[in-house]
Protein backbone atom coordinates (compact mmCIF):
# COMPACT_ATOMS: atom_id res chain seq x y z
CA UNK A 1 0.00 0.00 0.00
CA UNK A 2 1.94 3.23 -1.69
CA UNK A 3 1.26 6.09 0.99
CA UNK A 4 0.27 9.01 -1.78
CA UNK A 5 0.65 12.04 0.85
CA UNK A 6 4.27 11.56 3.06
CA UNK A 7 3.27 12.68 6.47
CA UNK A 8 6.43 13.19 8.77
CA UNK A 9 6.26 15.87 11.88
CA UNK A 10 9.36 16.75 13.30
CA UNK A 11 10.33 18.54 16.33
CA UNK A 12 12.77 20.82 15.52
CA UNK A 13 13.96 22.44 18.92
CA UNK A 14 14.43 19.02 20.39
CA UNK A 15 17.36 18.74 18.21
CA UNK A 16 18.79 22.35 19.95
CA UNK A 17 18.14 21.74 23.50
CA UNK A 18 19.46 17.82 23.29
CA UNK A 19 22.42 15.86 22.43
CA UNK A 20 20.84 12.97 20.73
CA UNK A 21 22.81 9.94 21.88
CA UNK A 22 20.79 7.57 20.62
CA UNK A 23 17.41 6.96 17.96
CA UNK A 24 14.78 4.70 18.46
CA UNK A 25 11.92 4.10 16.15
CA UNK A 26 8.22 3.01 18.33
CA UNK A 27 4.75 2.46 17.88
CA UNK A 28 2.22 4.48 19.37
CA UNK A 29 -0.84 2.59 21.06
CA UNK A 30 -4.02 5.03 19.50
CA UNK A 31 -7.69 4.80 19.47
CA UNK A 32 -10.68 5.79 17.09
CA UNK A 33 -9.91 8.66 15.53
CA UNK A 34 -6.59 10.02 16.14
CA UNK A 35 -4.52 7.68 12.99
CA UNK A 36 -7.14 10.23 11.06
CA UNK A 37 -5.43 13.58 12.39
CA UNK A 38 -2.49 12.13 12.27
CA UNK A 39 -2.74 11.33 8.41
CA UNK A 40 -4.30 14.74 7.99
CA UNK A 41 -1.24 16.15 9.18
CA UNK A 42 -2.70 17.67 12.83
CA UNK A 43 -0.32 17.30 15.26
CA UNK A 44 2.37 18.92 17.51
CA UNK A 45 5.49 17.39 19.13
CA UNK A 46 6.58 20.93 20.97
CA UNK A 47 5.68 19.89 24.41
CA UNK A 48 5.40 16.45 24.36
CA UNK A 49 7.90 14.20 26.71
CA UNK A 50 8.44 10.73 27.58
CA UNK A 51 8.30 8.82 30.99
CA UNK A 52 8.09 5.28 31.93
CA UNK A 53 5.33 3.89 33.98
CA UNK A 54 4.67 0.56 35.16
CA UNK A 55 7.28 -0.76 33.61
CA UNK A 56 5.83 1.08 30.34
CA UNK A 57 7.08 4.04 28.26
CA UNK A 58 4.27 6.50 27.87
CA UNK A 59 4.23 9.88 25.81
CA UNK A 60 2.54 12.51 27.49
CA UNK A 61 1.21 15.89 26.14
CA UNK A 62 1.64 14.73 22.31
CA UNK A 63 -0.95 16.91 20.88
CA UNK A 64 -3.35 14.84 18.35
CA UNK A 65 -6.06 17.16 17.26
CA UNK A 66 -9.84 16.61 17.13
CA UNK A 67 -10.77 14.92 13.64
CA UNK A 68 -12.75 17.12 11.93
CA UNK A 69 -15.17 14.64 10.57
CA UNK A 70 -15.60 12.67 13.98
CA UNK A 71 -18.41 12.40 16.26
CA UNK A 72 -19.15 12.59 19.81
CA UNK A 73 -16.58 9.47 20.27
CA UNK A 74 -13.77 11.71 19.12
CA UNK A 75 -10.55 11.32 21.06
CA UNK A 76 -8.77 13.66 23.59
CA UNK A 77 -6.12 15.59 22.44
CA UNK A 78 -3.59 15.79 24.76
CA UNK A 79 -4.15 12.28 26.07
CA UNK A 80 -1.44 10.01 27.61
CA UNK A 81 -0.66 7.23 24.91
CA UNK A 82 1.64 4.00 25.46
CA UNK A 83 4.36 3.40 23.45
CA UNK A 84 5.43 0.53 22.01
CA UNK A 85 8.91 -1.52 22.15
CA UNK A 86 10.08 -4.59 22.68
CA UNK A 87 11.28 -5.15 26.19
CA UNK A 88 15.04 -5.65 25.59
CA UNK A 89 14.91 -2.14 24.76
CA UNK A 90 12.47 -0.50 27.30
CA UNK A 91 14.97 -2.15 29.99
CA UNK A 92 17.50 -0.62 27.93
CA UNK A 93 16.18 2.67 28.25
CA UNK A 94 14.86 2.22 31.93
CA UNK A 95 18.96 2.27 32.93
CA UNK A 96 20.08 4.78 31.22
CA UNK A 97 17.46 7.35 32.29
CA UNK A 98 18.53 6.20 35.64
CA UNK A 99 21.49 7.90 34.94
CA UNK A 100 21.69 11.86 35.45
CA UNK A 101 21.48 14.29 32.97
CA UNK A 102 19.72 11.21 30.59
CA UNK A 103 16.10 11.73 29.59
CA UNK A 104 13.81 10.40 26.66
CA UNK A 105 12.73 12.83 24.07
CA UNK A 106 10.01 12.32 21.25
CA UNK A 107 11.32 14.11 18.06
CA UNK A 108 9.51 12.63 15.12
CA UNK A 109 6.66 11.35 14.32
CA UNK A 110 5.58 9.84 10.82
CA UNK A 111 3.40 7.33 8.93
CA UNK A 112 5.61 4.14 7.97
CA UNK A 113 5.48 2.45 4.53
CA UNK A 114 2.76 -0.55 5.90
CA UNK A 115 0.62 2.73 7.41
CA UNK A 116 1.73 2.41 10.93
CA UNK A 117 2.10 5.79 12.60
CA UNK A 118 5.93 5.80 14.22
CA UNK A 119 7.54 7.95 16.77
CA UNK A 120 11.11 8.53 16.38
CA UNK A 121 12.82 8.65 20.11
CA UNK A 122 15.91 9.77 21.35
CA UNK A 123 17.68 9.02 24.47
CA UNK A 124 19.30 12.44 25.11
CA UNK A 125 21.41 14.76 27.44
CA UNK A 126 20.15 18.61 27.83
CA UNK A 127 22.55 21.28 26.20
CA UNK A 128 23.95 23.74 28.23
CA UNK A 129 24.30 27.33 27.46
CA UNK A 130 27.34 27.30 25.84
CA UNK A 131 26.68 24.48 23.60
CA UNK A 132 23.47 26.18 22.18
CA UNK A 133 25.86 29.01 21.08
CA UNK A 134 28.25 26.61 19.43
CA UNK A 135 24.86 25.09 17.42
CA UNK A 136 23.46 28.65 16.37
CA UNK A 137 26.71 29.58 15.20
CA UNK A 138 27.56 26.29 13.13
CA UNK A 139 24.09 27.14 11.69
CA UNK A 140 24.38 30.54 10.86
CA UNK A 141 28.11 29.09 9.06
CA UNK A 142 26.54 26.48 6.98
CA UNK A 143 24.27 29.24 6.20
CA UNK A 144 26.53 31.90 4.60
CA UNK A 145 28.71 28.83 3.41
CA UNK A 146 25.78 28.01 0.96
CA UNK A 147 25.05 31.31 0.40
CA UNK A 148 28.37 32.28 -1.03
CA UNK A 149 28.55 28.73 -2.80
CA UNK A 150 24.87 29.53 -4.43
CA UNK A 151 26.32 33.19 -5.62
CA UNK A 152 29.55 31.54 -6.87
CA UNK A 153 27.69 29.06 -8.94
CA UNK A 154 25.65 32.10 -11.00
Amino acid sequence: MANPKKVEIVNRKASFEYFFEAEIEAGIQLVGTEIKSIRAGEVNLKDAYCYFKDGNLHVKSLYIAEYKHGNLNNHETRRERRLLLKKVELKKLQKKVKEKGNTIVPFKLFINDRGFAKLMIALAKGKKHFDKRNSIKEKDQKRDLARVKRDYKS
